[in-house]
Order: C-alpha cells, then structure tokens, then sequence
C-alpha cells in the first residue's frame, strides 16, 4: 500500500517523459528528489515576492550549493529563459521533476505576472503531499514490522529450537501433542528444503513482479486497490485528495478546465481511476461538465458527487474541491491512525497465539518425559 501512495508533484507526464531522451551522462547525475524541489520552489518564490526578475533569481539559484542534484537543471532553465523562452516551456523539458501540473500552472501564472504565488502554493501542495505519504508509511510500518518478527520468530524456533528437541521427543513419539508433531515435521521440512524454499519465492517473486508490470497485471492489481473490502475507502480517499487539490488549484490559477483534467488524470497512478478522467473530459468536450461525470461513477462517494454539482452551479468549483480533498485528507489520517490502533493488538495477540501454541509444544512433552523417568 505504501507503494501505491507516492508525491502528487513527483507524477510525470508519460507523453513528455517518453519524448525527453536522456544525454549519455544522465545515468551519471544525482536524482532530484521532492525536497530539492520543494527547496527550489521556496527559494524562487521568494525571490520573485522580493523584487528579483526570473533571471536573476535562476542565477542565484545556481550559485548556490544546496541544490547540487539540480545544478543542471537549474543552468538549463536560466539559459532557457536568458535565450527568451518562456519559464514554463523551459520547465517542461525536465517532466521527470516538473509534472504537467507545476508547467500549466506556471503557464498560466507568466502572463498575470504571480509566478511566486503560484510557485508557494505548489510548494503548499508538495508538502500537503509529503505528509500524507509520511501519514502513510507511518500506520503501516508498525504493523509490517511485527508481521515480519514474528515470521523471523517462528523461522528461528523450526530450525534451531526444534532440531535440538527432536532425538528427546522421538522416545515418546507416539505421546506427542498434534501441534508438536506438526512443527516437528515442519522444522524437518524447513532445515531439509530452505534452499528450495528461497529459490521458489525468489522465483514467485520476480514473475509476480513481472505480470505486475504487463498491462493485465496492472489492470487487475488497480481493479483490486478499488474493489477490495478494507482498502478501497483508503485508496479511493488518496486518490480523490491527490486529484482535486490538483484541480483546485489549477482552476483556481486560470488554467482551463480540459488542461486541468489532462494534468490530474496523469497524477493518480492507476489505470481505472484514469479512465474515470477520461470520461469525465468526454463529458466536458461535449459541453456537459465536470459533475455529470462525478455523478455517473458509482466508485465516487456521494458527498463528492453532490459537492462539485452544487460547486459547478455556484461557480465555485475550485473552492469546493480545495474542501474536498481537505475533507478526505483527514478522513484518511483517521482511517489510518484506527487501523494502525487495531493492528497493534491484533497483532501482539496473533503473536501470543503463536508463541503459546510453540510453548506449549515444547514443554508439554519436556513433562511427559520427566513423568517417564520418575
């Protein structure tokens, strides 16, 4: 799940990036992460808000050492804009950090003259970004941490504990608890078979991985992130905050509607969900607007539904969904922080459980044998 839950501003566009061909020194050069845009993006705002023109503040920006994955980045954009490109198609020769998102925004900003107030709020949204997948990473760690010590756990005890009982417990063999025979034979079958085993998941692994990335598996894997009990409310909440506050923003900065709904349909990482927006430009390219397609997708919540129809007839879309994807945002938090409460003692007692029944397979017989001698 934490896969799926990566940065709104990190999303290329796939036809820009297909087009951007790497130099042969691009394997050679530091990846810009989120915070070096976010640092970019703060820094040049408030350059612009002081007085500096684009130029002298893409100088400066390159002067300066934080940015070291971005030097040459930042060199192209100033001598993108020193040649009389405008800032925004210069943004657009780098879609592996700008997504279509900051460019249109940036090009609807240029002619108004409030490049730095569209450039602090796509900083504001980065951020929002980033605390959410930290929210994220944050419920689940816990729980996958205890899942996998109590694998490591029970691994352990099959084939070091176990082994060193086995010549003890074969003189009562017929006396044995279920259990006990059971992980007797299991801890037999782990220490004979463990390069096997390896090599089978190893193996699982990688074709799991490779039907992943075919079109099919794909399909089927974003089928099941929205049809699932248990996640698709989670999924569905990530995906609809991403995308309206995208909208919001857009819309509410002057980009046009068909622009906006190109750029957020590249922001969400899953198939269904894209043709959702597909649709959705359909509708508008026939004149009907943005709510009928909200309103025609079981998928969405009613809330949203009803929200944007009554945003789209009030002329305040952009608000509305600002409101929205704020809404979700939370009710995703507090979705989150309450599984992330359940698991914990789920967890622990799903241990206890395990660590009783191991216990108990060990010492039941240890006092069968003791009886035996006495």
């Amino acid at each position: 799940m934490a896969i799926e839950l990566n940065d709104i501003i990190e999303k290329q566009d796939a036809t820009s990036a297909a087009k951007a061909a790497p130099t042969s020194l691009s394997f050679f050069r530091p990846k810009v992460s989120s915070s070096d845009r976010r640092f970019f993006t703060e820094q040049l705002s408030l350059m612009l808000e002081t007085g500096a023109n684009l130029h002298q503040a893409l100088v400066l920006l390159k002067q300066q050492d934080q940015l070291p994955a971005m030097a040459s980045v930042i060199d192209d954009l100033e001598n993108g804009v020193a040649g009389g490109r405008s800032f925004s198609a210069a943004l657009a020769d780098h879609p592996e950090v700008f997504s279509t998102t900051y460019v249109n925004l940036v090009a609807a900003s240029e002619g108004g003259g409030f490049i730095h107030e569209v450039l602090a709020e796509l900083l504001r949204m980065d951020e929002q970004a980033e605390e959410l997948n930290n929210t994220v990473r944050s419920a689940l760690s816990y729980p996958i941490f205890l899942s996998l010590f109590s694998l490591g756990v029970i691994v352990f005890v099959l084939m070091v504990v176990f082994p060193k009982f086995s010549v003890m417990f074969a003189k009562i063999h017929d006396q044995l608890p279920m259990t006990t025979i059971v992980l007797m034979h299991a801890s037999d079958f782990l220490r004979d078979y463990w390069m096997q085993m390896i090599a089978a998941i190893a193996a699982i692994t990688m074709l799991t991985l490779q039907w992943a990335r075919k079109p099919t598996g794909r399909e089927t894997i974003d089928r099941l992130k929205l049809t699932l009990p248990g996640i698709k409310h989670i999924f569905m909440q990530v995906y609809l905050t991403q995308s309206l506050r995208v909208m919001s923003l857009s819309l509410a900065n002057g980009v046009n509607i068909t622009d906006t709904l190109i750029a957020t349909r590249d922001i969400v990482r899953n198939s269904i969900f894209r043709r959702f927006f597909v649709t959705i430009e359909e509708q508008v390219s026939q004149g009907n607007g943005v709510a009928i397609g909200f309103r025609q997708n079981d998928m969405i919540p009613l809330l949203a539904q009803q929200m944007i129809a009554t945003g789209e007839e009030t002329g305040s879309l952009s608000k509305v969904m600002s409101r929205l994807a704020d809404y979700y945002e939370r009710e995703l938090t507090k979705r989150l922080k309450s599984m992330s409460k359940m698991a914990e003692p789920i967890m622990l007692m799903v241990m206890g459980v395990i660590v009783g029944v191991i216990v108990s397979s060990l010492i039941l017989p240890i006092f069968k044998l003791s009886r035996a001698v006495t």
